[in-house]
């Protein structure tokens, strides 16, 4: 797979419906840090660029689109589909919350709240694409969805990216296969999961994608019960190390990123810049670090 050449024909794409997002250098918990401010994309988080990417190249049928998320990517899907003129279908768990429930709520979706977790709710999506001949976009192990958040690293590079080494935090795996797409071993990407989902470093342990149990405070962005393997692939083939972060670590960086630098973000949206402030990963002496800021979507709503 060309991935550099995906990822630059969908930054092409999607160029004029998504937030070029700013940057930042900043000094969090001692440590001087790169931050890319992807929370503030389209409904808060970076998964626009891959709803954008796989609606503007594809043929919707009639019955329109369906999506099951854990919230960020039911959203992204539903603001894409709003803006492009199609119906679109959201299934979603429970744990997604009221405030992520509310957002694609506002999107103007057909939305279906289901008991369970994310597995639940993609249930529910795969029997009505089954029934009505809608097209699924998947939230992460779909080409046209990583080529799409690649576009993330494309965009900081872009924007004069210093740094030896790119903190990402790892649900299904997307974000962070887009980024190792593009980077193609140029800088070192270090995956960043919460103890309680961690569906990429188990997979790196057992040699292939495998089941794992999900919870905490992370859990609905970054709860996928087993890594995409368009993910799997690309971690493997570049020998990307996995760290894992209590979700005390997580809140940690979340009130952080408020007190420090006035950033305020989801429990998922700090989970990478946790393993830098925890020790879970100690820089070099010298080494220049950088962390993507995934997602906004903070429970409850601050201001609702």
């Amino acid at each position: 797979m060309a991935w550099q050449g995906c990822i630059g024909e969908a930054g092409q794409r999607i160029v004029a419906h998504v937030r070029r997002t700013p940057v930042m250098q900043a000094e969090i918990g001692g440590y001087s840090v790169a931050l890319k401010l992807e929370q503030m994309q389209h409904t808060g988080s970076f998964k626009a660029r891959g709803a954008f990417n796989t609606l503007l190249q594809a043929t919707v049928p009639e019955a329109g689109i369906v999506a099951a998320s854990g919230g960020n990517h039911g959203a992204a899907v539903a603001y894409a589909a709003a803006r492009l003129g199609h119906r679109a279908r959201i299934s979603v768990p429970e744990i997604a919350g009221p405030a992520k429930i509310a957002l694609i709520r506002a999107q103007g979706a057909d939305l279906q709240v289901v008991p369970g977790a994310y597995a639940e709710a993609a249930a529910r999506a795969a029997e009505w694409q089954a029934a009505t001949g809608a097209m699924q976009v998947h939230p992460y192990d779909a080409e046209a969805t990583v080529a799409g958040q690649g576009t993330v690293m494309a965009e900081w590079e872009d924007q004069g990216l210093d740094a030896d080494t790119v903190l990402i935090a790892v649900g299904g795996g997307g974000l962070i296969a887009g980024a190792l797409g593009w980077l193609e071993g140029r800088r070192r990407v270090v995956a960043v999961e919460p103890e309680t989902s961690c569906a990429l470093h188990a997979a790196l342990a057992a040699g292939a994608p495998v089941d794992v149990e999900v919870s905490g405070v992370a859990a609905n962005a970054l709860g996928a019960r087993r890594i995409g393997g368009l993910c799997y692939g690309l971690a493997e083939a570049q020998g990307v190390a996995s760290v894992l972060v209590s979700d005390a670590a997580i809140l940690e960086a979340q009130a952080l990123l408020w007190r420090e630098v006035r950033q305020l973000v989801e429990p998922a949206g700090a989970t990478a810049l946790a393993a830098l402030l925890s020790g879970a990963y100690r820089p070099a002496a010298g080494e220049r670090v950088a962390v993507l800021i995934c997602g906004g979507n903070i429970a409850p709503d601050p201001l609702a």
